[in-house]
């Protein structure tokens, strides 16, 4: 409760940093903020017209000439939230070292900031992919509405991990080179780009213990299929994911007064 006081009393200091990086990104530039719609515009339309028309993709047992470039846009847009969460947030103190140096303010409201900043770009992106699929006639009703607490259970998953390196990346630096390694394979072993029931039982079988493969392969459910996601099947992520956030706060509390000093 004392570190939730502590951040809503820093809540201007965090959203002037969250509107601060956005426009940042887009100093300089003739179109400004509006790069945030055109690229992944134009992510949804080369994925549409390249996959959909020209090479003519399809998801095994499914008769839609759209559905694998739905398919393709769903896992990607929910793996880059992840990703971006997990990758800012365990480079996150480093990064600011200086500003942890010369400020007293809750440490902790620097990773709040790198996950406030990743929502607000899924938001936007994923709104332009909603029009798509309203548009388009893919919308799939009301189990739409089970992305809630899907993505919620990811975002927990993604801070949990996340804080967990921050601490551990400034007193080892190797995990951070490691973890970015790890991410590429993770992506590829994540059915994103390929449908699981493609793979092989063995293989298959390992996928139950890709906590991502079980996320992404929810909201691809919802998206592509229009069906409910088996909760049970992600009630373990869950449980990993408020263990993960303990691990992180731990070590954050234990280790808070000397990250100054790796730094």
């Amino acid at each position: 409760m004392t570190m939730l006081k502590a951040l809503w009393a820093y809540r201007g200091f965090i959203l002037g940093s969250v509107r601060r990086e956005f426009e940042s990104r887009y100093q300089n530039s003739l179109l400004g903020a509006a790069w945030t719609i055109l690229n992944p515009l134009a992510m949804i339309v080369v994925y549409t017209v390249i996959f959909s028309q020209v090479m003519r993709a399809r998801l095994p047992g499914v008769d839609n000439t759209m559905a694998y470039s739905i398919y393709l846009c769903a896992g990607v847009l929910t793996w880059g939230l992840f990703a971006e969460i997990v990758t800012r947030a365990q480079t996150v103190f480093l990064e600011n070292a200086t500003l942890l140096k010369k400020l007293n303010f809750p440490r902790m409201s620097l990773p709040v900031t790198v996950v406030a900043n990743a929502v607000l770009n899924f938001v936007i992106v994923f709104s332009l992919f909603t029009v798509f699929l309203i548009a388009s006639g893919n919308f799939p009703g009301l189990v739409f509405l089970a992305l809630l607490p899907t993505l919620a259970v990811m975002v927990l998953f993604a801070i949990g991990l996340g804080v967990t390196l921050g601490i551990l990346n400034v007193f080892f630096r190797d995990v951070g080179q490691f973890f970015s390694i790890f991410m590429q394979f993770w992506f590829w072993l994540t059915p994103i780009v390929y449908p699981a029931s493609i793979l092989p039982a063995p293989l298959a079988d390992y996928m139950h213990w890709n906590p991502m493969a079980r996320l992404i392969g929810a909201s691809q459910d919802i998206l592509v299929h229009g069906r409910w996601p088996q909760w049970m099947g992600l009630l373990p992520v869950l449980l990993l994911a408020l263990l993960l956030c303990a691990l992180g706060m731990r070590l954050f509390r234990r280790h808070s007064g000397e990250l100054v000093d790796e730094l």
